[in-house]
């Protein structure tokens, strides 16, 4: 599989009560065509910054990144057309119902021809049935929905999903990881951010490891464990918390 995004030796500091606070301090990490790549860390460590800049949202202080082959810094136009992104909090218009906000977003995209796409994404979603109910009347799992929904309009070819389950109730996650488990089917490319654990195990490709302001640990999951030795680590949790802890205690 090809490289979709390659950064290196990220960096990122933000200026608090006049004073720097370092968040990246050289970040690499590649992501490969296809994948659902999961980037974890505890809350703080700097992930939703890293999505940020790869989305053109935020710009970096200095490193070298390229998403789908485009420089970030040089390009960020190019960026936009081939992403699409997922905040932690959905974005949709709750005066409007799910067709007119697929309807809004195609038209601020120029899509041509995005009637049958939009059927489509309401199908695929499950949100057919409540599509011309206004969003102020859905669940947070049928806001989350078509908020995804949105985002797909376009064909982008780099889904970024940053916690898309907060908040979600226990059925409609797993309803999402059902969706994003399509998704992976269809060929999309995601990056994934999440505070759910269990949640990367069951969706990941590829996991990175986010402590310190770099990544400390990366790889399959198999990969991590058997990076860590002989110790019995069943599941991501008891990774994650091997990476980011030395003898027990926090660093």
């Amino acid at each position: 599989m090809e490289n979709i995004i390659e950064v290196k030796d990220l960096h990122k500091s933000f200026k608090v009560k006049r004073k720097q606070h370092d968040v990246l301090l050289g970040v690499n990490f590649i992501v490969k065509r296809g994948q659902v790549f999961s980037l974890l860390g505890s809350n703080g460590a700097g992930k939703t910054t890293i999505v940020r800049i790869l989305a053109t949202l935020t710009t970096m202080c200095s490193g070298n990144v390229k998403v789908c082959d485009f420089d970030l810094q040089k390009q960020p136009n190019k960026v936009r057309e081939v992403i699409s992104l997922t905040g932690q909090y959905a974005a949709v218009d709750e005066m409007l119902t799910a067709r007119e906000n697929l309807n809004l977003v195609a038209q601020l995209r120029h899509l041509k021809e995005y009637k049958g796409k939009i059927t489509e994404l309401l199908e695929l979603f499950e949100l057919t049935a409540s599509a011309d109910k206004l969003v102020k009347t859905y669940s947070g799992g049928m806001r989350r929905k078509t908020d995804i929904a949105m985002s797909l309009l376009g064909e982008p070819e780099i889904i970024f999903l940053d916690e898309p389950t907060t908040g979600l109730d226990p059925q409609s996650r797993l309803k999402l990881w059902d969706m994003i488990k399509e998704l992976k089917k269809q060929g999309k490319t995601i990056f994934l951010t999440t505070q759910y654990l269990e949640e990367a195990e069951a969706l990941a490709d590829y996991v990175a490891v986010l402590d310190g302001g770099v990544i400390v640990k990366e790889g399959t999951l198999n990969e991590l464990k058997k990076s860590l030795g002989d110790i019995d680590l069943p599941t991501l949790q008891d990774v994650f918390l091997s990476v980011v802890t030395k003898g027990g205690k926090q660093k």
